[in-house]
């Protein structure tokens, strides 16, 4: 049940529906063009017109080309079968040919298909506003295809189409001969999820998955293993089999012609793929997660009473829910993030926090915190000692020859799984020996045991999704949330299983299953901001000859990273040699290092639901001009981007805003040395563009200046907005109390030096290498804050139970002063 109050109303319960829908006949009828103007100086236009309509095909069709005329008549009519229950905006695009250079784009025009209903034709001119007035005349009709209706599953905001399996199987033997040969049979079909697929040694039965209603076509040939892709190969013979042709479930055995009176035996089978998705479609909770929810209130509820000394049990509506939010910042939000778990369970607070979210640097407590089954109900002395062990180690030796080997082989095996090779992969595993001394075999679904019993808060992490060609400006982006049940886009309302991330999906099916990456690989991705300074630590950390050996024999020269996070593609100076396995491995890597992560896209092939944009659950970005063009979103990429949020806004914030969570409380922690609010203040700002309660962040310039060690936020108008306690990472009393209440001696206060202001601060963003004494006194820093401002915390999770009972009674009270220590 929702509460009242705190988010009630606003986003309903959206999981997804089955339903069904006829497909329709749209026919296009390219006119004509007026006032064009021609690229070329001397002669007239030689026009053609591109036809792209993603929801109809995945192929681009044109017009033929009309040479030397700036008016010129096609009268040219294509066919496009629709499913009128999908956003279809057919693309429109005139081009000026040219035989020398590369084809000039003169303009392009998006046509929205829901303006044809069936039976109706509709003529529209385009008209662009230029001094020549330049148009395009186009004539839309639909019809209605007879025939059984499409079977759709929708969240309102995505939809899945039925999809169809062929599978190929070519004769083992005949295939090895021709494999002899250096021949193979290539089988393509344009309209599935594969393309185009080759027989191999290791290779003789195929799969290719099919949107059903786009009538998918199979083409089969025999080609020389030499000849290039694309080229029509060593034979004029090819076999051509419309699938539509096949019944379903029926096995059927068709010849190549592979020479005069020779032929190669081909066995195919179409199969209904089911209606079961593996993407899950909705914006609620999944089942795992709510059942989590329901224990962990008890765990909560019995803490609360302790803490609070009350006199009854809770009633559920009662509790609270509290996140703690951590962000990124190197070593240093590792180090500083044990610290505030330590005081938050010297307070026997950690039993009372709902979620911990973490991003970038403070994950890799996280991935260690949750390796142990109840790591909350045991001392974190164990794991801070661990830590530190880590923190101190010389950090050179990651680029060993042994490890650099060590690296290749992992990559190489890897990449026979399917998984794609990158620079942050290779950084993963480099990251990994700053971080342990054995390689860690757990995985994220792993983690799940750590809060089967809800004995743990549940932990989010937060990452960002971006487009390639976007990176210089972050115009789109997207967030993307881990938790050890599922990964996925809230903006969407899409997710998958933990375990099959990275592994390959179409149309919400699974289409081939990788093998779960080990936590490094994930702790890869969400650090990723910090694999741009790596190179610039390791240099320090040790001489550069002695660096630039390690590396490896052949690598001489590499540039230093630009430390400015414009988000840009930075490319290293291009190895002086090519020599060996070594290098082989890290070539393409280190020739272009991108600064982000490519994997398979979970989201390929899903489709836009006709009413998409007007869903309260799409939450989108005012800048983020695409999400109105549904073929440059997310699901038409082949492979999602992702990189650490830090190259935005260094927060984890996102997924515990998700109105199901419910969140009254957010601990947020700030591990920024200075602009100790900034990224409070952008999460503020960018929650009321898009209309998530947050509380408006109001500071006075003292405040700026000289920052408290506790801040309390509440939005008084919005009642379902939670509570932040935000804890800046300053130095005020600590430097006088080694504990709260207990003043320093003389001789200690050299141990509440802590130096968080510049530069040369001991734990700025490069440093990967910490001493035993600056280790110990950050963590000893983040666990006095806490405990420093009890009574405030204790005095918000007060407010935030009465402001719950109050709410069910239909009443919305205003949050009470509460000073900020």
């Amino acid at each position: 049940m929702r509460l009242p109050g705190r988010g009630c109303g606003i986003f309903a319960e959206v999981t997804e529906q089955i339903k069904t829908s006829p497909n329709c006949l749209l026919s296009v009828t390219v006119v004509r063009a007026r006032n064009i103007t021609s690229c070329d100086l001397l002669t007239g236009s030689d026009c053609y017109v591109s036809l792209w309509l993603p929801t109809a095909s995945n192929k681009k069709v044109k017009t033929k080309t009309i040479q030397n005329n700036d008016d010129p008549v096609w009268n040219e009519t294509f066919y496009f079968r629709i499913q009128n229950e999908v956003k279809n905006i057919l693309e429109l695009t005139v081009y000026d040919a040219d035989s020398f250079t590369k084809e000039d784009k003169l303009f392009t025009v998006l046509f929205d298909v829901a303006k044809v209903k069936p039976g109706e034709v509709v003529r529209e001119i385009f008209c662009l506003k230029s001094e020549k007035q330049e148009s395009l005349e186009v004539e839309f009709k639909m019809e209605k295809i007879p025939g059984p209706p499409e079977q759709i599953i929708t969240n309102g905001v995505l939809v899945s189409r039925e999809v169809c399996c062929l599978e190929v199987q070519v004769d083992k033997e005949e295939n090895k001969k021709y494999l002899k040969e250096n021949k193979n049979v290539v089988l393509t079909v344009d309209a599935s999820y594969e393309g185009t697929q080759k027989t191999t040694m290791d290779s003789d039965t195929f799969h290719f998955h099919c949107i059903k209603s786009w009538e998918p076509i199979l083409k089969a040939k025999l080609q020389s293993v030499s000849d290039k892709e694309g080229s029509e190969g060593s034979s004029d013979d090819s076999l051509t089999v419309p699938l539509k042709l096949l019944a379903v479930g029926e096995k059927v055995k068709v010849h190549l012609l592979v020479g005069q009176n020779a032929k190669l035996e081909l066995q195919l089978q179409v199969n209904d793929c089911p209606e079961h998705l593996d993407v899950r479609l909705g914006y609620n909770l999944c089942a795992e997660e709510q059942e989590f929810l329901k224990k962990r209130k008890k765990v909560v509820a019995s803490a609360l009473k302790k803490l609070l000394q009350l006199k009854r049990d809770l009633h559920e509506h009662e509790i609270p829910v509290i996140a703690v939010m951590a962000p990124g910042g190197s070593v240093r939000a590792m180090s500083a993030l044990y610290g505030h778990l330590l005081g938050l369970q010297k307070l026997n607070l950690l039993d009372c926090a709902t979620y911990l979210t973490g991003t970038s640097g403070s994950t890799w407590t996280m991935t260690n915190l949750y390796k142990n089954t109840s790591w909350s109900q045991k001392t974190l002395e164990g794991p801070i000692s661990l830590a530190k062990k880590q923190v101190m180690k010389c950090k050179t030796n990651a680029i060993s020859v042994e490890h650099l080997n060590n690296y290749c082989e992992q990559m190489i095996e890897r990449a026979e799984e399917g998984h794609m090779p990158s620079f942050t992969e290779l950084w993963s595993l480099v990251q990994e020996v700053f971080l342990r001394d054995e390689p860690d075999a757990s995985k994220l679904s792993d983690q799940r045991k750590a809060v089967d019993q809800g004995q743990n808060p549940l932990p989010l992490y937060a990452i960002l999704n971006v487009k390639v060609d976007q990176m210089s400006t972050f115009k789109f982006r997207e967030w993307v949330e881990f938790s050890p049940y599922e990964v996925g886009f809230q903006k969407y309302g899409a997710f998958i299983r933990s375990e099959n991330f990275d592994s390959e999906f179409f149309m919400g099916r699974l289409v081939k299953k990788l093998p779960e990456s080990r936590i490094c690989f994930l702790e890869g991705i969400w650090t990723n901001l910090f694999a741009r300074n790596l190179l610039d630590g390791l240099y320090w950390s040790s001489s550069p000859d002695e660096f630039w050996d390690r590396w490896a024999k052949d690598m001489k020269e590499m540039a230093r990273e630009d430390n400015a996070s414009d988000g840009s593609l930075i490319a290293t100076t291009s190895p002086s040699s090519t020599a060996g396995k070594l290098s082989e491995i890290f070539n393409d890597v280190l020739t272009t290092r991108p600064l982000l992560n490519k994997t398979h896209n979970f989201l390929r092939g899903l489709e836009f639901n006709k009413h998409y944009l007007q869903k309260r659950e799409f939450i989108k970005w005012k800048d983020t001009m695409l999400d109105s063009s549904p073929h440059k979103l997310t699901p038409q990429e082949k492979h999602l981007c992702l990189i650490d949020v830090g190259y935005f806004a260094n927060t984890s914030c996102t997924p515990i805003l998700k109105p199901e969570r419910n969140v009254d409380i957010i601990i947020s922690l700030d591990y920024s040395m200075g602009n100790f609010f900034q990224q409070l203040e952008l999460t503020s700002r960018y929650c009321k563009t898009l209309g998530i309660p947050f509380p408006t962040i109001k500071l006075s310039e003292e405040d700026k200046k000289n920052p408290k060690e506790c801040y309390v936020f509440s939005e008084a108008e919005d009642p379902s907005a939670p509570i932040v306690l935000h804890f800046p990472l300053v130095n005020n009393t600590f430097k006088d109390y080694k504990e709260p209440g207990v003043k320093r001696s003389p001789s200690e206060r050299k141990d509440g030096d802590v130096n968080l202001t510049n530069d040369r601060s001991p734990y700025y963003f490069t440093k990967l290498r910490y001493s035993a004494e600056d280790f110990d006194k950050l963590v000893k820093l983040g666990s006095y804050t806490i405990c420093n401002n009890k009574d405030l915390i204790l005095q918000t999770i007060q407010w935030a139970m009465t402001r719950r009972r109050l709410s069910m009674r239909g009443c919305f009270p205003t949050c009470p002063e509460v000073e900020s220590a």
